[in-house]
């Protein structure tokens, strides 16, 4: 997701002509807000929809939305020093599939290795994902559905359980407060959030994150996606030979486990400070990595060069972040496989 230090871009100064708009955004430009002035934007648009005389329709989705993402910033706000994963899957599975077996040993390994698991909160591989994770370690999106989709007996009542109206602010939540995304067999919507965390990525809309499609033992579900994106997507020139980094396909929860959590084992996080990207680390890079990475990666600078800096002054409000060592560099985000392939590379020293 866009995060408070992004390049601000005065869109409302081009599509909205309110004179007030455009000098509001284009300060916008100079210093980033606080939480406050976003807080007095939020009213002063809703100010703007009576003035537009919106329908009530309208009005309706922008209210019950902003409600639904407000109660959700409150359930996730006090676990936000906890990795977590949301695993997807189908709610039809039952429970002596391997399938539902495999996301449930999944859950409860995760678990061991201190994180939590966010799951749809209904039946089949989100239950199984729960039963291994626990109540304790367990978060809920459910959505209202005519049909199908009801809260499964682990997360029932827990105050981790949230239910949406909109499928477009519970998909926002998943990734938002994702670290993995873990894909269990499923149907059209497994398959809508698997493409929906990949475009994200791909296009720079979102923090990068481990995205792992997860097998049952000697299934060939997703090797059988995997033969698609390759012999349709990327034959066909659709996607670049360096997307398919951003994915991995396996039937072992082991190697799933592997590469969820050493996803995190040197890198920690990213952020955009003005038009540099910053990677935090967990350790500073020798000097030999350091120059492998120079003449290795760089085709993604989109100008200057690879840095190793601590903390900027724009990232003093994540104080417990700013003991971290960081890479500095100005990226192309057309290369978002390549930026995969860095952080992986980086995760392999000592």
């Amino acid at each position: 997701m866009p995060n408070d230090s992004s390049p601000q871009t005065p869109f409302d100064a081009v599509t909205d002509p309110d004179p007030q708009e455009a000098l509001t955004a284009g300060a916008s430009l100079n210093r980033a807000p606080g939480a406050e002035e976003y807080a007095a934007q939020i009213k002063e648009t809703a100010d703007k929809l009576s003035r537009d005389h919106a329908s009530r329709g309208d009005v309706k989705l922008i209210a019950t939305a902003v409600r639904e993402l407000r109660y959700c910033f409150k359930v996730f706000a006090s676990y936000r020093g906890k990795r977590k994963a949301t695993v997807f899957g189908s709610a039809r599975t039952l429970p002596d599939h391997p399938a539902y077996i495999a996301a449930q040993q999944f859950g409860r390994r995760l678990v061991e290795n201190g994180w939590m698991v966010i799951t749809g909160a209904g039946g089949g591989i989100m239950e199984a994902g729960h039963r291994g994770a626990g109540r304790d370690d367990s978060f809920g999106l459910n959505i209202l559905l005519p049909f199908e989709q009801s809260a499964n007996s682990v997360v029932q009542g827990d105050p981790k359980l949230v239910t949406l109206r909109y499928f477009f602010t519970r998909k926002l939540m998943f990734i938002k407060e994702s670290d993995a995304v873990v894909l269990f067999p499923g149907g059209f919507g497994t398959h809508d959030e698997a493409f929906e965390a990949l475009t994200l990525i791909q296009t720079g809309k979102s923090h990068i994150f481990p995205i792992v499609m997860v097998d049952e033992p000697g299934g060939d579900y997703w090797k059988l996606w995997q033969r698609f994106i390759a012999d349709c997507l990327l034959a066909r020139g659709y996607i670049s030979s360096h997307d398919s980094s951003l994915f991995r396909v396996t039937d072992s929860v082991d190697e799933a486990i592997r590469e969820v959590t050493g996803f995190y084992r040197i890198y920690h996080s990213m952020r955009y400070v003005r038009r540099e990207l910053v990677l935090r680390l967990r350790s500073r890079l020798s000097d030999h990595l350091l120059e492998q990475i120079k003449w290795e990666f760089e085709d993604i600078l989109a100008g200057g060069k690879f840095e190793q800096v601590e903390a900027l002054p724009e990232e003093a409000n994540e104080p417990e972040l700013l003991g971290l060592p960081r890479l500095k560099f100005r990226f192309d985000r057309h290369a978002a496989g390549r930026l995969r392939q860095l952080i992986d590379l980086i995760n392999l020293e000592g």
